[in-house]
């Protein structure tokens, strides 16, 4: 599922100055993969830098990103039955030239998270920028241009993706629903 315009532009705006500030101050961490004591940082995996978020402590364009997201929560559950009951999110930051090689978003010991959520920050995005995020579908694929204001929704479980590389820095608010453990 792929919503444009999904926050109004001034809230999309105020995230991404904030991320832009964060990148520019160092206060990104480079991107791991794993869980627990597998989790490590493989650049030829994935060279994004990121930093999550606490809802607890937003600023007030990341409380409108949570209350939209939650709002998104109870309206999937309500159509779909899905027993979501959080989400957990982080800002991504991709240099030019980072990606992030197929995937899927599920860790093999933990069935928690169940779809995938990439909110683009980046005004003015041209196709020949690069940067798609790239789902895998229907034995073909499908790219999402991460225009600002967009929102993907995908299964964490079952649809590969990957970000390709961008000849500009890329800005997201990447995040998953998640449902009780089984």
């Amino acid at each position: 599922m792929v919503i444009p315009d999904f926050l109004p532009a001034d809230v999309v705006a105020a995230l991404a100055v904030e991320v832009q500030q964060l990148w520019s101050t160092g206060q990104l961490r480079t991107a791991s993969v794993g869980q627990g004591a597998a989790n490590q940082v493989r650049e030829d995996v994935r060279n994004d830098h990121i930093q999550w978020l606490d809802e607890a402590n937003a600023s007030p364009a990341q409380t409108q990103y949570w209350q939209a997201m939650n709002a998104l929560r109870q309206s999937l559950n309500e159509e779909l039955y899905l027993g979501l009951v959080s989400l957990e999110a982080h800002f991504a930051v991709y240099p030019p030239g980072a990606f992030y090689r197929r995937h899927l978003d599920r860790f093999t010991q933990s069935s928690e998270r169940t779809l995938s959520c990439s909110f683009y920050l980046n005004t003015d995005w041209k196709p020949e920028e690069g940067g798609q995020l790239r789902l895998y579908v229907d034995e073909g694929h499908t790219d999402v241009l991460p225009l600002a204001g967009t929102l993907a929704v995908f299964r964490s479980d079952t649809v590969y993706h990957e970000v390709l590389p961008a000849t500009r820095t890329r800005m997201s608010l990447t995040g998953w629903f998640k449902r009780r453990p089984l």
